[in-house]
């Protein structure tokens, strides 16, 4: 049995072109979690995220074969990622929220605002509102400047990369940085 493990992304996209469903299995598994992570940051809803997730690497799957090693594997899987996300937005004419409320049951990622003093009722309280205007405010941004936000102060993308995923210009990534960062100081500067 082969070691996956030690092969690169691009010996297991050929070995998966030529049949082997165990290196697409396993470069599958190299990037499931972050593509899981950008798909429930972008949609509140478990059930939208794990229908992106399938469907960015359904998508992948029968891409592959058209993958011309032009960029790194990843950088076309989260472009693919970014794009489901945004049409999936599109299609179903929901605007989510990130999660970013502590749910115990809820297993996708959050943004962790915490209170110096957590423990004490008054400031709990308080800490659950400004929880629900930071919520609200990036509810309210445009599907792509929400992207280009997540993926820069999230996931801590370099706006180059931003580009590549959106398949748009640095200068328009930073554009939609701009408006997102000049929306979202609007709405929260009373926190």
């Amino acid at each position: 049995m082969q070691d996956f493990s030690a092969l690169s992304d691009n010996d297991l996209i050929i070995e998966a072109r030529n049949g082997d469903n165990l290196a697409f299995a396993n470069l599958f598994y190299r990037y499931d979690k972050k593509v899981f992570s950008i798909a429930a940051q972008y949609f509140q809803s478990s059930d939208d995220a794990k229908d992106v997730y399938q469907e960015v690497f359904i998508r992948v799957y029968k891409g592959l074969k058209k993958f011309e090693f032009r960029s790194e594997f990843a950088t076309w899987l989260f472009r693919v990622t970014t794009n489901v996300c945004l049409t999936h937005k599109a299609q179903y004419k929901k605007f989510q929220s990130v999660s970013i409320s502590p749910d115990e049951n809820d297993e996708s990622p959050k943004i962790d605002l915490k209170s110096s003093e957590e423990n004490e009722p008054d400031n709990q309280m308080i800490e659950s509102e400004r929880k629900g205007k930071v919520q609200r405010a990036i509810d309210s941004l445009a599907p792509n400047q929400r992207m280009a936000f997540m993926l820069k102060h999230i996931h801590n993308y370099k706006i180059r990369e931003i580009a590549k995923m959106m398949e748009c210009s640095e200068g328009t990534v930073k554009k939609y940085l701009f408006i997102a960062t000049d929306k979202l100081r609007l709405k929260l500067k009373t926190i």
